[in-house]
């Protein structure tokens, strides 16, 4: 699993963060590591980092706050296409 990665924070167990890895928009593994090791900035779900990876273990990150505003603002747009009611007849 070595490489750069886009993570995503999933969700957080007890003291611990878990990160998706995404290579080219699909999930390709995940990572838990000690959630005081996020940047400060990102320690909140759906936060977008960019994740190196060495020897199998992380390395390094860095949060992307401009991704993470961009991913949460896109999943707004499709939850209120998605909770738009169709037109009736009488429209």
């Amino acid at each position: 699993m070595n490489g750069t990665y886009t993570g995503v924070v999933d969700r957080f167990e007890d003291d611990s963060a878990v990160l998706l890895l995404e290579r080219d928009g699909d999930v390709v593994g995940q990572a838990t590591l000690p959630r005081d090791s996020l940047p400060e900035a990102a320690n909140h779900a759906d936060a977008v980092l960019t994740v190196t990876v060495e020897d199998n273990a992380v390395e390094r990150l860095e949060y992307r706050p401009d991704e993470t505003n961009h991913r949460r603002e896109n999943a707004q747009d499709r939850f209120d296409r998605l909770s738009e009611r169709p037109p009736d007849d009488d429209s």
